[in-house]
C-alpha cells in the first residue's frame, strides 16, 4: 500500500500522550478497563504500566516510542482493516506499528476475547 511522506511523517510526529486518552476514551465507552487497554499496550510494545505512564509524561512521539518498544513476535499476525488500509499492505514500519496498536485498541473496545486479542494459542 503507497502512502504519502507527508501522512507517514504526520504519523512519525504524533506523541502517544496525544492519542492515549482517545484509546481510554474508547475502550471505557464499549465497558473494557484501562488495565485490559494497558495489557494490550504491554503485549505489542513490552511496556509495563511506569513504562506507559512515562511514555506519557515524556510526551514520545510514536517514532521515539515504537523506537524505545520492544515488538511482540506475533505482532505480523495483526491483520485486517483499520481506517480503510489493510494493516498487512502498509509500506511504512512504524507506521504499520501504529497500526497495529490501533487495530488491537479496536479489537478490545468491539467485545473481542483477550486471548484471541493477543494472538495467543488456544489452550486446551
Amino acid at each position: 500500500m503507497s502512502r504519502s511522506a507527508d501522512h507517514d511523517s504526520r504519523m512519525a510526529n504524533m506523541t502517544f500522550a496525544e492519542v492515549y486518552p482517545h484509546y481510554v476514551n474508547k475502550v471505557e465507552r464499549k465497558g473494557r478497563t484501562v488495565d485490559e487497554l494497558h495489557q494490550v499496550i504491554t503485549w505489542l510494545t513490552g511496556f509495563d504500566q511506569p513504562a506507559i505512564q512515562q511514555a506519557i509524561a515524556d510526551k514520545l512521539t510514536f517514532e521515539q516510542f515504537f523506537q524505545r518498544a520492544t515488538l511482540h513476535p506475533n505482532a505480523h499476525l495483526i491483520t485486517g482493516t483499520i481506517c480503510g488500509y489493510r494493516i498487512e499492505e502498509i509500506e511504512n514500519p512504524l507506521t504499520r506499528q501504529v497500526r497495529y496498536l490501533d487495530k488491537l485498541v479496536d479489537e478490545l473496545a468491539k467485545g473481542r476475547k483477550m486471548e484471541k486479542i493477543l494472538r495467543m494459542a488456544p489452550t486446551v
